[in-house]
């Protein structure tokens, strides 16, 4: 059957939305209003999509779904997703907020709201919304930036270096055998996360012992990705493609495909497990911080519809809020980018020179790697020895 298409309301916009031959139509925020400008859309003929002068987003919202829009079909769900986030958050702030009133003050008001951002989160948060700024002035909906003179926060250096032993004692903290897959195919390979969460069987070259990306599933989309594998990380693919012919081939124990969430969930809850191992935590203090954090979620409204709190729900929320707080402080938060960190600081200091490990991550700028590595600069005995090297010591 065709499809027919009908208006729908957006509520992280409080506005009323068609998409009728691809393209998505902000109706306004009245009802009545809306349906009457959909019946005139509707009776309109077949014509191919306007220009962009033509649209005339008065709204910044406009904007913001146009340019949505235009990621999703020229950029991966992943970035798609990482600005469809943050840009919501902004439309929510403002959601009145008319394109020829935008103003830096907007964007750094905003970023100033979230107190428990990150000085990173906080420069992601910004470069979403100069990024959409510059995106529509190079397709015309703007005729100039409004907050390209906005300064970028610096982002937080995060030097963690893992060693083979600390790998290790990760390791033992795993509980899930599936996650355990996931993480060793990063150390061994180096692999990016988008890569390792998206690879599928049709990926794979078991004949060379590689995963293969075509050029349009690549970072960048410039040239095909090509991830070698080590013999613990091809015995890992090639059962985990026997188990998975087809979709993604490293999978969660319940079968369904990796997201970025669950893998980071997995991530925190070892940091809590290594907080309860390594016994810093005081029972009688630890009880107490629980039962102020009860007092301080109880202050929340209940949600509409919820006659009240489950006081067992209340106090496993406020229990891990503080093991997390405690976590944080004291011991190391991992993630699969700092595996693929560490194995591109073991393949550096095992004397592999620099063009080929750009090669085997996938940099198309091998200068990243100066870039992002500054730590080996710290480790005077390796320096040491790459200079004797240098002159046949």
């Amino acid at each position: 059957m065709p499809h027919f298409p009908k208006p729908f309301f957006k509520k992280s916009h409080q506005k009323w939305y068609v998409e009728i031959r691809r393209r998505q139509h902000c109706l306004g925020s009245d009802r009545d209003e809306a349906f009457r400008r959909y019946y005139e859309l509707m009776n309109q003929p077949d014509m191919p999509a306007p220009p962009p002068e033509a649209i005339n987003p008065t709204q910044f919202v406009t904007i913001v779904d146009a340019f949505l829009d235009w990621v999703q079909k020229h950029r991966s769900p992943d970035t798609f997703e990482w600005y469809r986030y943050r840009l919501e958050r902004f439309c929510r702030k403002y959601p009145d907020l008319r394109a020829a009133e935008l103003r830096p003050y907007h964007v750094q008001r905003w970023v100033d709201g979230y107190d428990q951002l990150s000085r990173t989160s906080k420069r992601n948060y910004v470069r979403t919304v100069k990024r959409c700024c510059q995106w529509a002035m190079q397709q015309g909906y703007l005729t100039q930036n409004p907050v390209q003179l906005l300064e970028v926060p610096g982002a937080e250096r995060r030097e963690m270096l893992i060693t083979a032993e600390e790998f290790a004692t990760l390791l033992t903290f795993v509980r899930d055998e599936a996650l355990r897959d996931l993480i060793l195919v990063t150390w061994e390979t180096g692999c990016r996360p988008q890569e390792s969460l998206r690879v599928e069987a049709r990926h794979v070259d078991m004949a060379r012992n590689r995963w293969v990306f075509n050029r349009s599933e690549s970072k960048g989309k410039r040239q095909p990705r090509v991830v070698y594998l080590s013999e613990l990380a091809a015995e890992i693919t090639r059962r985990r493609v026997e188990a998975f012919p087809a979709g993604p081939i490293l999978r969660n124990s319940s079968g369904q495909p990796w997201t970025t969430e669950s893998v980071n969930c997995h991530f925190g809850r070892i940091q809590v497990r290594m907080l309860q191992a390594s016994g810093l935590i005081d029972d009688a203090a630890l009880e107490a911080e629980i039962q102020a954090m009860i007092a301080q979620l109880s202050q929340r409204p209940i949600a509409a519809g919820v006659k009240s709190r489950d006081p067992k729900h209340l106090r496993a929320e406020a229990r891990r809020k503080v093991l997390a707080q405690h976590a944080k402080a004291n011991t190391p938060r991992y993630s699969l980018y700092a595996l693929r960190h560490a194995w591109a600081t073991r393949a550096l200091q095992s004397g592999l020179d620099g063009l080929t490990v750009a090669i085997l991550m996938g940099h198309s700028d091998p200068s990243t790697l100066a870039r992002v590595y500054q730590h080996l600069a710290h480790q005077p005995e390796h320096l040491l020895a790459q200079a004797r090297k240098a002159i046949g010591q």
